[in-house]
């Protein structure tokens, strides 16, 4: 289970970073106009969803990853 957190946080926080990056940076070249804060929370969404990926992924892949597909023969 420990080893399945980390792949978990690991997923979800680069999943957080790249996604209020993006904003942050569509912002800078005005794509789009949002406040610093709103960024964060915004970027928070693709984050929760990459949590629930990973729960639904211990029942389809490996259990000891958050990865979806199976675990490879060894």
């Amino acid at each position: 289970m420990r080893k399945f957190t980390i792949d978990l946080a690991e997923r979800t926080v680069a999943t957080y970073a790249a996604a209020f990056l993006g904003l942050l940076l569509a912002n800078g070249f005005d794509l789009t106009s949002i406040t610093a804060l709103k960024a964060a929370a915004v970027a928070a969404l693709p984050a929760a969803l990459t949590v629930v990926k990973g729960a639904v992924a211990t029942f389809v892949g490996d259990p000891k990853s958050a990865a979806l597909l199976a675990r490879s023969p060894e």
